[in-house]
């Protein structure tokens, strides 16, 4: 990398920041405005009882911004819109879009249940078709097993890991969101070893991507840690899991997903389970799923359950990165 896309970076990042910073003020008085506000759930935590009105749909600032730049810069820049880039893209905004259409529903229609899941499932399902089409068209099916570091082609079979991928890890990025600042900060650190990556293989367009994503999380971060004044809704946290999705699946890094996403994958095992053991049983095996609420109820304070759980993500990031690298 030279001076001058080094410099192209920084500066994409550096407004990628600053826009955030300088809209979200605005978008959160304008969502309060229009009573674009969270309401939780009957059964939910007291403690979260206080969230009600808080602004939701949040994530429209973090997918637009980064988006809008990086289209910019590929009209007078070395980054461009390639296949790469368009999945990954497509994805972020794809899934945020039926996030968007499940919150217009619980927010505007007061119908709390939001999309039905069978149709939020189906639309899920057919985002993974459509980017496994997409990809399948310019790559291989084949996946790099980490430290082994050999391929194996995974040939039609490949296509169901890639569906795995998208509804598991767009559902588990969902779950996740229940704690505020929890997923934009565990987002973050689980997409910086894939910049790494990207680096590494020197896809350059990829890792300036997910870069401006990773500054405009920073800058939404700023109003959504505790106490926060705005949540990215299912908007945020749908595109959020897309993108990862996609983003380990250009890159070739489909097995380390799960490694470097493991308390994503936990968030959501937890509710699997208690859902599952509790129509066998009638019994739980959590105090409350997801995870992190299962801590709440033990008596951790919020700012206690993000710190821990950042810090399980920041080990997770590090072993994925080292694993990917020897």
């Amino acid at each position: 990398m030279n001076v001058s896309t080094g410099l192209l970076m920084a500066s994409g990042c550096l407004l990628s920041l600053g826009l955030m910073l300088l809209i979200m003020p605005s978008l959160i008085d304008y969502l309060h405005k229009i009573k674009f506000g969270q309401t939780e759930r009957g059964e939910g935590l007291e403690s979260h009882k206080k969230k009600n009105g808080t602004p939701t749909m949040g994530g429209i600032a973090f997918i637009l911004v980064p988006t809008f730049l990086y289209i910019v810069y590929s009209l007078f820049s070395p980054f461009k819109l390639d296949m790469n880039t368009a999945i990954i893209l497509l994805a972020f905004v794809g899934y945020g879009l039926i996030g968007f259409i499940d919150d217009y529903i619980i927010v505007v229609k007061k119908d709390n249940e939001g999309l039905k899941p069978g149709v939020k499932f189906l639309l899920q399902s057919i985002l993974a078709v459509v980017f496994f089409l997409l990809y399948r068209s310019t790559a291989s099916t084949a996946v790099w097993i980490p430290i082994a570091h050999i391929q194996v082609d995974l040939g039609f079979f490949y296509f169901f890991l890639v569906f795995i991928m998208f509804t598991a890890e767009t559902n588990a990025v969902n779950f996740t969101d229940g704690v505020d600042g929890l997923c934009a900060g565990q987002m973050i650190i689980a997409l910086i070893p894939f910049i790494a990556f990207a680096f590494m293989q020197g896809k350059m367009n990829v890792a300036f991507l997910i870069m401006l994503v990773v500054f405009a999380l920073v800058g939404y971060l700023k109003f959504n840690l505790h106490p926060a004044k705005i949540f990215m809704g299912d908007t945020g946290s749908l595109a959020l899991g897309g993108l990862i999705a996609a983003v380990a699946m250009v890159l070739k890094q489909e097995l380390l997903l799960i490694v470097i996403g493991l308390v994503f994958v936990a968030e959501v095992l937890s509710v699997i389970i208690q859902v599952s053991h509790y129509k066998r049983t009638k019994k739980r095996i959590f105090r409350m799923a997801p995870l992190h609420h299962h801590f709440e109820k033990g008596g951790w304070s919020e700012e206690k359950v993000v710190t821990r759980f950042w810090m399980a993500g920041i080990v997770c990031s590090l072993v994925g990165l080292i694993m990917g690298v020897i």
